[in-house]
């Protein structure tokens, strides 16, 4: 597994050079996409900053409005084969999107229909250029309250609608934080497979919090409250074979506040903590 340093999910808001620095210094493996970067500057320019770090490239958030108008969606589609060309040359193999756990407009049904056919073309234009799809479920029961419909909030679910995009290249993002919140079952965790799981993100809990009154923007660094057994998270993982990218993502005002270069050591310092808890 590698580790993947995601900057504005730690508050780092550097130019991409700039933060590959910062994250082959603090001794991550790999760093999430900057697609801004890569459209300014094209895959060549922008591989040749991750080889001087020695880094490889984590996941990309899917460029596309899955929820937006139609014209909005047409055109990020119409614009997805180009982008895909461009992230397949700098070594990146997944886009991630999250769904959300709830809608006000549709019942599941009709929300499953509509997911299963806003994400079949972008599925297929990523397949055509070696990357996969990943699914991120959102687990906190605080997200669905107040919403007309509950949409999927387990890991069983989004499996339900990756296999209907398209079981052979849509797998799960898999979050540490959402699996616990949605009910942290070992169960679950132990029946996923290597072909299940697209990428990871890894995260813990504030402490003194029931489970079901968990906010999903207040998290905490990985293996810094031990409230998320990250040990058994991983180690699964691992077993399976996983070996792709894993983030923090603590959405952390401590971290936040801190320089760019502290807050990617410290984001380190804590992956390296929760691998050797894991045994790894």
């Amino acid at each position: 597994m590698d580790t993947s340093l995601g900057p504005g999910d730690v508050g780092i808001d550097r130019p991409f050079p700039e933060a590959a620095a910062l994250a082959a210094d603090a001794g991550f493996d790999a760093i999430q996409v900057d697609l801004g970067y890569l459209a300014d500057h094209g895959p060549d320019e922008y591989r040749a900053v991750l080889d001087e770090h020695g880094l490889r490239t984590g996941s990309v958030d899917l460029p596309v409005a899955v929820t937006g108008d139609e014209a909005e969606y047409e055109a990020d589609v119409d614009a997805l084969a180009g982008v895909a060309s461009d992230l397949a040359a700098i070594g990146c193999d997944c886009a991630t999107h999250f769904v959300w756990s709830f809608s006000d407009e549709r019942d599941f049904e009709d929300n499953f229909r509509f997911h299963r056919q806003r994400l079949e073309r972008p599925a297929e234009i990523l397949a055509d250029h070696g990357l996969e799809l990943g699914l991120e479920f959102l687990g906190p029961e605080t997200l669905r309250e107040g919403h007309e419909h509950e949409f999927i909030h387990t890991a069983e679910g989004m499996l339900e609608l990756c296999d209907a995009v398209d079981p052979d290249t849509v797998g799960l993002q898999l979050d540490s934080w959402h699996w616990y919140t949605a009910g942290g079952s070992i169960d679950a965790l132990e029946s996923l497979e290597r072909e299940d799981v697209v990428d990871v993100h890894l995260n813990d809990a504030p402490a003194g919090i029931p489970r079901d009154e968990q906010i999903d923007t207040e998290r905490r660094l990985p293996a810094e409250t031990g409230v998320i057994d990250v040990a058994a998270f991983l180690g699964h993982l691992d077993r399976i074979g996983y070996e792709g990218a894993v983030t923090a993502e603590p959405f952390s005002d401590d971290l936040e506040a801190m320089a760019d270069a502290a807050a990617a050591e410290r984001t380190m310092e804590s992956l390296e903590t929760a691998f050797e808890r894991a045994g790894l």
